[in-house]
């Protein structure tokens, strides 16, 4: 049979038909339709096992990379597990004649291990100082991240960072200061004269700065030498060469004032320096103090008196508000403490946080609350203070208070920013994440740390242990201290 029978060779009821192809092609389709609703019904039950899954992933990759920046590299760990065993070594046996030797030995071993150690750090130092590795946890040099992040004094970062400059200026001094012949004494010494700008006015002026009996060898044969004591009059006849003409004659670019505060919140220690103008201007009006302040059978040494009038002077600025103001406030001691302990006539060691930061007892709140305005903050169980709402944009005075009692300073991690240099920071921005203006969404960050939370870092709060964490812009956090042992 043909095609030219006149017979259709798909009828409707064959196994090719219209109808028959029709359905088949439906059920087909049907088929299709039920295993992809039935494929994606099983990606919904999924869904959570795999997206628990994706987060611990997640979490573990960037705890390794938080990590990072707290692993010790090999070849120090091998050092620092020596040196650890340092610290419990045995007492030497034997008599006088034995043990002193002995001991005055290992005295001299460890001081010039220290020395080793010391100049590496200055090397280390120097080394993230030009690969601006400080701005990797949000801060801008090395100077400022030292104190933050090693709980090191600012005096010993400065010290540490000159260090380093000063080693990269003098090959010869670097050479023997990695051997501990030197110390970091004498490596601060030299660094008044050790800057580029000198060292090229030097080299101007004809000096040899790197030869046999050059600079750098002048100071280093002094240093080590039989009269070390001369190396500060050889730094000193340096710079009268260099610059016979001194600076510029700015009087005030001597003053300067160190206020250092005791590590048991016991007060604190100031010295620094002033100009002829600015020290009798200070001189006069303490001493207007300290003698208006005299009374009869006054036992107190004239330091005492002028301890006392300083003191006097900043409180009638405070009393008088005649301070600049900060943050729309006037200048104002803060001090945060529990009401139990405010209100214990038991001495309560470490119950208050001042504005600097001192830790102090419940005895030294007590006195300063005789004639002050309490503010009473309620904070939660996980130490938050309490939410107030959401009534405006711009951070009231209320809440700013609750926030400086609960964060004492900047909340960036290592930022010693104090309460009157920082902002007050939306967590969740009050346009675009709709955040409430409340305690709770309130951060405390300096300038620097607010912008870089603007453009990338994060601050969130904890409430498991009660404090801030810091992270970077790729997720991972921003850690301080030491490694563990």
């Amino acid at each position: 049979m043909g095609l030219d029978d006149g017979v259709d060779p798909f009828p409707d009821t064959g196994m090719f038909g219209t109808a028959t192809f029709s359905e088949a092609v439906s059920e087909a389709w049907a088929a299709l339709d039920a295993e992809v609703a039935a494929t994606r019904e099983a990606e919904r039950e999924d869904a959570p096992a795999r997206a628990a899954v994706d987060k611990a992933v997640r979490t573990a990759e960037r705890e390794a990379a938080r990590q990072l920046s707290m692993t010790v590299p090999d070849e120090i760990a091998a050092v620092l597990a020596g040196a650890l065993g340092l610290v419990d070594a045995d007492a030497p046996l034997g008599g006088p004649g034995v043990v002193a030797p002995t001991l005055l030995a290992r005295v001299r071993g460890l001081a010039q291990l220290v020395n080793v150690v010391d100049t590496a750090l200055a090397h280390a130092v120097r080394a993230a100082e030009n690969a601006q590795a400080a701005e990797f946890d949000g801060h801008k040099t090395m100077r400022s991240w030292l104190p933050g992040h090693l709980n090191v004094s600012p005096a010993t970062a400065r010290r540490v960072v000159r260090a380093g400059r000063t080693l990269e200026q003098l090959p010869r001094w670097d050479a023997a200061a990695g051997e501990g012949r030197v110390t970091p004494d004498q490596t601060a010494t030299v660094a008044k004269v050790a800057t580029p700008a000198r060292l090229a006015a030097a080299a101007d002026l004809g000096v040899d700065l790197h030869g046999d009996e050059g600079l750098d060898a002048a100071l280093l044969g002094c240093a080590i030498g039989p009269t070390p004591d001369a190396l500060t009059s050889m730094v000193k006849r340096a710079l009268d060469w260099i610059d016979p003409d001194g600076p510029e004659p700015d009087p005030t670019k001597k003053r300067e004032l160190h206020l250092t505060p005791d590590a048991d919140g016991g007060g604190g220690s100031i010295h620094g320096r002033l100009d002829a103008v600015g020290f009798e201007k200070v001189t006069t009006a303490l001493t207007a103090h300290q003698q208006a302040g005299r009374i009869a059978g006054d036992d107190r040494s004239h330091a005492q008196q002028m301890g006392d009038a300083l003191v006097q002077l900043a409180d009638n600025a405070l009393a008088a508000a005649t301070t600049p103001m900060l943050r729309t406030n006037h200048a104002h001691i803060a001090a945060t403490i529990s009401a139990e302990d405010l209100l214990d006539h038991q001495t309560v060691t470490g119950a208050a946080r001042l504005g600097s930061g001192q830790t102090v007892p419940n005895t030294v709140v007590q006195q300063i609350t005789c004639d002050s305005i309490i503010t009473r903050v309620l904070f939660g169980p996980d130490g938050m203070p309490l939410n107030i709402g959401r009534a405006q944009r711009l951070v009231p005075a209320h809440i700013r208070r609750a926030a400086e009692a609960r964060d004492g300073g900047c909340v960036f991690a290592g930022c010693p920013a104090p309460t009157w240099w920082c902002d007050a920071h939306h967590v969740l921005e009050w346009l675009a994440d709709h955040g409430d203006t409340s305690v709770e969404n309130t951060a405390l960050l300096c300038e620097r740390h607010h912008t870089k939370v603007h453009h990338g870092y994060a601050v969130e709060w904890d409430p498991v242990q009660g404090r801030w964490r810091t992270h970077r812009k790729d997720g991972t956090e921003i850690i301080t201290g030491y490694p563990p042992r």
